[in-house]
């Protein structure tokens, strides 16, 4: 081997290993590991609640009969407007057999009392009118005479009732159902046919229909037992329904349940909002699924980060951040916090706007090849 060669070889070995020098040392000169940073930026928080339920009528009225009886035939259909007064359906009444004969023997009975009680008055009045009896006596036996002639009336009128459903027969009001109150007929849950109930102390009876005034709506939902002691009446909402998706209904608080209800191990709290339904709005239907929308506390352009940055004092539980002051280096900063919506937090104080937090999630170098 030649000197040229020997010492092109000797070369090459150098130039291997002080390249080889110079990569450790750059390798070492640099941190293994970086954190990203996110800055601190100006935005509006808007703290809310969003609590599901549905869209009611105010009030509900449920028509019921005075009388038991077979519906003989409906005059509406569901979805009818009616005024107060209106005639819904007609009831054929069927009479209790028992029930029945025992008024036809109190008719009887009657008749046979005032047959009695007229021929002792008219007998009396002969004696009267010759000053044989005196007038208290005769009196008397006018009382008895009357008080048999409305016992026969009683009598003959319960009846009518027994038999027919009511003493002037069948177009009184006891078989007529009429509506009660002006609105919409929501529902008729009976047909043609159908035996009902009357309504009396013992029980609530048949429904013939259901009616409600659509001008009048609420919102009823079940607020989390977390979240509803932060809510008072008067409290605006908005209310998005999912039939009607690009319109929004204005509503006020007016009723929060003073007893929860444990559903699935968690307490709800019903609450009942008045909405504002404009005249120029798409109909709105009963039972129509519904979302409030209830502001718990605003803050307009305010200094915030998102709350993943945040880190809490194991000991104190008060929250901070590590901000950067050099490169890859970082110092702890306390905060003082405000309104959450749940993604980002209001900084009260602590750090300023031009700060640069350190992300919690640690990145390899990459190579410059990469």
């Amino acid at each position: 081997m030649n000197k040229y060669v020997k010492y092109g070889l000797i070369g090459v070995v150098v130039i291997g290993i002080l390249a080889a020098i110079v990569y450790f040392l750059k390798q070492n000169s640099t941190p293994v590991e970086l954190y990203k940073t996110e800055t601190v930026e100006r935005k509006d928080i808007v703290n809310k609640v969003i609590v599901t339920g549905k869209v009611i009528p105010e009030d509900e009225i449920n028509i019921k009969p005075q009388i038991s009886g077979i519906i003989d035939k409906i005059m509406l259909e569901e979805g009818t407007q009616v005024k107060a007064g209106d005639l819904i359906a007609v009831i054929k009444v069927v009479p209790n057999e028992q029930s029945l004969n025992q008024a036809a023997g109190r008719v009887r009975n009657a008749e046979l009392a005032l047959n009695n009680a007229r021929i002792e008055y008219d007998r009396n009045k002969a004696l009267f009118d010759k000053g044989v009896i005196s007038s208290q006596d005769f009196n008397n036996l006018k009382l008895t005479f009357d008080q048999a002639t409305q016992e026969l009336k009683n009598a003959q009128a319960d009846y009518q009732i027994i038999r027919k459903g009511s003493a002037g027969g069948s177009t009184s009001a006891n078989t007529n159902i009429r509506a009660t109150v002006s609105g919409t007929i929501l529902e008729i849950p009976v047909k043609e046919g159908d035996q009902v109930i009357q309504s009396n102390n013992f029980n609530d009876g048949t429904t013939i229909a259901t009616i409600a005034d659509m001008n009048k709506m609420i919102f009823e939902g079940e607020v989390d037992e977390a979240e509803v002691g932060k809510l008072h009446v008067g409290m605006p909402l908005e209310i998005s329904m999912g039939a009607l998706e690009e319109e929004k209904f204005q509503a006020k608080l007016k009723f929060i349940a003073p007893k929860g209800v444990e559903e699935e191990g968690a307490v709800q709290f019903k609450i009942e909002g008045d909405m504002q339904i404009p005249d120029s709005t798409s109909y709105v239907r009963a039972g129509y699924s519904a979302n409030a929308s209830i502001v718990l506390e605003e803050k307009k352009d305010v200094l915030a980060i998102k709350e993943a940055l945040l880190q809490f004092d194991k000991e104190t539980e008060k929250p901070y951040v590590e901000v950067e002051v050099g490169e890859n280096k970082f110092e702890r900063k306390d905060l003082e916090l405000g309104v959450s919506d749940g993604i980002d937090v209001e900084i009260v104080s602590g750090i300023d706007e031009d700060a640069k937090i350190k992300v919690w999630n640690k990145l390899e170098k990459k190579s410059d090849e990469d």
